[in-house]
């Protein structure tokens, strides 16, 4: 073996082999000894190659003419060309290097292998030796891995914005990940000249205080500080305080600075890791680095051998997990979908920032797009380390502020934000054009439809169009005139609700309004997707209506009737669970009717008075009493329906009659003389009897003045004629209060009630049980009414969704959440979704389509605990290895595919499997 060459010597006098022999020896004693702190340098591929060609190729002929020889003809015109010089240039970001005075900058999206050959120091210097040229790019080696066992070569260095008060001055420097803070604080004091007994160091994460970072000895890596990251140096003032803090951005003076490397930790320029080798000094390392040195000697075909430095090798790309930074689990594992998506991993890792549409004002300026493209490098970029996105979520809450802080939130939200948003900024439309659409007016469904279609891509076209929005035909039916309306509307993601049961439980209290009965609790079952009609005709049975009955029913809150349920085609699920219903017996006969509504107060202390004065306030449940428009009624009138409706409740005991000369037989045969029906507009001679107790009531006439019933029996009282309900107060004095047994009025249950005997069922519940509860027919809630063209007028349509045209990834979300006013309820609902084959093509609407509608499933986002308290992890399946992973935050584990399944399983991500024949995806 010739003599290792010294540095100066030319390599003119060596032959191509032995710059090869030379240079694969040095590489290999010099790797075997690699440890923290020794220093690699990057070589351009580019030049990488063309010395490789060289010094390989009189091997190569020799090899196939059977001879050797020790010089070979370097003129011949077969015979590559000596390389010139080495040059680097195409790794610097010229632009960068330019407009900063920390040294050259690395292009950011560079890779090893792809872009650059890592080389040991001395074989570097060997080159430059022999070539000259440059520039010279050194990075060190440093540990990494939970052990700190690995070693990587730190290509991309830390870069900080220090931001130094109260001066305001700014200074940018590129610092290894392993320096300690007490070495930033060191370097810091440096470069603003500044005692450090005085500097404090702060997390200055989004330009504010995020933590004090006074524990010297722990390294920025353990510190969580992250690429670009600001840092606050405080210097403290005469008095041995900290300075007053202003969270606006800093104008005085920006600088940067270039921090010199130490014996083991700093570099010199760059950015954050993208080379990650496991550099250990065992055989097994030794055996691969002989097995490259072998393919450089014999290279087959001319094939480019791997680089003779620092193998890349450890996690795989698309392994990299995300700190929870503060409850943000639910933004890491709808990231982690969205990233391992094969159609967006494609696209944000190649040039996609000219599709960007920076003057869409639906848009984010293109911030999010880049922010997230930025994220999703990172993620796939081979051996990177876990790392929190502090970067991306500060974007996300400057657009989203229900995402700032550090709360809880939901994961599906985040993602429905991150597809509408993305798609706003990479919308290829940069002027929408205005489209009136039509509606469908007998034409066929297939014209329909792909005129709505093409209507919404001339205003709508993006990757994230392209890849996940579908199309669904929407009909509406008026249920007055049976007009139907045809509409076909875009979505992004199907919202499926999970019903466990077909049927459903709710408890109504029923009141007599003619004195017969006590008010009476009622639990009934109905259609979980019926209607009021539904409820009322279960009502009647289980109450023993009468055939001249009816019922009536009313949603209570705060003791005061809130809404009439008149509507017979209002959906049930529009009833929440924690709603109070009562239901009131009323004659079938009435028409043009008017309802007293007995609203009972008592004195209650009034908070803040200092005097303890009392006030009537409203408790129990209203009592309901119908009256015809046209009927004339007195005070004594209303007074006598009150005392009817109130009689059930009266106590027997002795003294506690509301009544002198009478009883309840009689009330009640006097309430019938009163002629309150439609046709009657007087009671003629008929009197009903006046030697009743008057109760203290009070009614609310048109100007919301009281009138004072129990005086004046005799005289008139005219209704207010502006709403159907007319307020009666009946004011329960502690003397009253003793003569009735009022507890009727006072507990109205829940329509049903969450409890430990009345848990949601969790039997096995199949994903197409809940596709066709949401494609099945259904009435419009009334806050979303629809105007009857035909009619002219808000209508409560009947809805009914059909499924049209499907994307290429299918996004599920199951309903496990339900919201009301005091109540969020979790259903743990178990599932069973495919994980193979899951076959919509009965469910397409579209008949002319005949091709299968199978998809496969490859991630999905899981949620265990309760609301507000739980936790999101990932599924997700790499496509490339067939093998499913669990993301759980920064802890990526393997895992089986038959444990995918779980009642957690939150948002399901399909993608369209494709037959050899099918057409190939937009």
């Amino acid at each position: 073996m010739p003599e290792i060459s010294p540095a100066g010597c030319s390599s003119t006098e060596l032959s191509p082999e032995e710059e090869l022999h030379i240079i694969t020896h040095i590489s290999m004693a010099v790797e075997l000894q690699t440890k923290v702190g020794g220093t690699f340098c990057l070589v351009s591929r580019r030049w990488w190659e063309k010395w490789i060609a060289f010094v390989t190729h009189n091997k190569k002929n020799s090899t196939n003419e059977g001879s050797s020889t020790d010089h070979q003809d370097l003129n011949s015109s077969n015979t590559p060309k000596r390389p010139s010089s080495v040059d680097n240039s195409d790794l610097i970001n010229e632009l960068a290097s330019d407009n900063s005075t920390m040294g050259l900058e690395l292009h950011d999206t560079i890779q090893e292998h792809t872009d650059y050959i890592l080389v040991p120091e001395v074989t570097w210097n060997q080159l430059c030796a022999w070539y000259g040229g440059g520039p010279k790019l050194a990075r060190k080696v440093i540990s990494c891995g939970e052990s700190q066992t690995e070693l990587t070569v730190e290509v991309y260095p830390l870069r900080l914005h220090l931001h130094l008060m109260p001066k305001a001055d700014q200074c940018t420097i590129r610092i290894s990940k392993k320096e300690t803070i007490g070495g930033l604080r060191k370097k810091a004091c440096e470069i603003f000249q500044l005692n450090s007994e005085q500097v404090s160091i702060w997390d200055y994460f989004s330009h504010r205080k995020h933590a004090l970072m006074n524990d010297l000895d722990k390294t920025l890596d353990d510190a969580n500080i992250q690429m670009d990251q600001d840092i606050l140096v405080e210097v403290s003032d005469d008095g041995g305080g900290t300075s007053d803090l202003q969270e606006n951005g800093f104008t005085k003076s920006h600088t940067s600075a270039l921090v010199e490397p130490s014996k083991t930790n700093y570099s010199i320029a760059g950015g954050f890791s993208a080379s990650k080798g496991v550099l250990r000094n065992n055989n097994s390392e030794s055996s691969q680095f002989q097995s490259s040195a072998s393919a450089i000697k014999e290279p087959e075909d001319h094939k480019i051998p791997v680089s003779v430095g620092v193998s890349t090798r450890g996690s795989s790309g698309g392994l990299t997990g995300l700190l929870n930074f503060g409850n943000t689990c639910f933004m890491n594992s709808a990231i982690q979908c969205l990233v391992h998506t094969p159609e967006f991993a494609r696209y944000f890792r190649a040039d996609y920032q000219h599709e960007i549409n920076w003057q869409n004002p639906l848009g984010l300026v293109g911030e999010l797009a880049i922010a997230f493209g930025d994220l999703l490098r990172k993620l796939w970029a081979p051996g990177r380390s876990p790392f929190a996105p502090k970067h991306f979520k500060s974007k996300l809450a400057r657009f989203a502020p229900q995402f700032s802080g550090y709360n809880q939130h939901d994961s599906q939200e985040l993602l429905a934000f991150l597809l509408d948003g993305l798609h706003e900024d990479l919308n290829r439309v940069k002027h929408k054009p205005y489209i009136k659409s039509r509606d469908a007016d007998g034409r066929p469904d297939e014209e329909v439809a792909d005129e709505y279609w093409a209507n919404h891509i001339a205003r709508n076209d993006s990757i994230i169009v392209d890849v996940c929005q579908g199309q669904y035909k929407s009909t509406l039916v008026c249920p007055v005139c049976e007009k139907i309306s045809v509409t076909f509307d875009p979505f992004m993601y199907l919202s499926l609700p999970l019903q466990s049961t077909t049927t459903r439980i709710m408890t109504v209290t029923v009141f007599s309004c003619d004195g017969n009965g006590v008010p009476a609790t009622c639990t009934v079952t109905v259609p979980k997707q019926g209607r009021c009609r539904d409820l009322i005709q279960a009502l009647s049975s289980a109450c023993g209506l009468k055939q001249n009955e009816k019922v009536f029913l009313a949603e209570i809150r705060n003791h005061l009737i809130h809404r009439f349920l008149e509507d017979p085609l209002m959906s049930l699920s529009s009833i929440k669970d924690d709603d109070r219903l009562s239901a009131y017996k009323i004659p079938k006969s009435m028409k043009n009717t008017k309802f007293l509504q007995l609203i009972h107060r008592r004195q209650e202390l009034e908070t803040g008075n200092a005097r303890g004065t009392t006030g009537w306030k409203a408790y129990g449940t209203p009592l309901v009493f119908p009256v015809c428009c046209d009927a004339t009624i007195t005070r004594g009138d209303i007074q006598l329906i009150v005392h009817t409706m109130l009689s059930p409740m009266l106590k027997s005991a002795p003294g506690n009659s509301g009544f002198t000369d009478t009883d309840t037989s009689s009330v009640a045969s006097d309430l019938k003389n009163v002629s309150f029906e439609a046709d009657s507009t007087c009671k003629e001679n008929n009197s009903p009897n006046r030697s009743l107790l008057k109760l203290p009531l009070k009614l609310v006439d048109a100007n919301n003045a009281c009138i004072d019933l129990s005086v004046g029996e005799e005289r008139t009282v005219r209704l207010p004629s502006s709403s159907l309900s007319v307020l009666l107060f009946i004011d329960w004095s502690p003397k009253l209060l003793q003569k009735y047994e009022t507890h009727y009025l006072e507990k109205l249950p829940e329509v049903f009630k969450y409890g430990p005997a009345k848990k949601a069922r969790a039997e096995p519940l199949s994903l197409y049980t809940c596709l066709e509860a949401f494609l099945r027919e259904e009435p419009l809630v009334p806050e979303d009414m629809w105007f009857c063209p035909q009619c002219k007028e808000r209508r409560q349509a009947s809805k009914k969704l059909d499924l049209w045209r499907l994307p290429e990834v299918l996004v599920i979300h199951l309903k496990r959440f339900s919201y009301s006013r005091s109540v969020k309820h979790k259903l743990e609902t178990f599932v069973n979704f495919p994980v193979h084959d899951f076959d919509l093509t009965n469910y397409i609407a579209n008949k002319n389509n005949s091709s299968r509608q199978v998809y496969d499933l490859y991630a999905l986002t899981n949620h265990y605990g309760s609301m507000g308290s739980g936790h999101y992890t990932a599924y997700i399946k790499l496509i490339d290895e067939n093998r499913w992973y669990n993301f759980d935050d920064n802890h990526i584990s393997p895992m089986n595919e038959d444990e995918v399944k779980s009642n957690a399983a939150y948002v399901l991500f399909y993608r369209r499997v494709r037959s050899e024949s099918s057409s190939s995806p937009k």
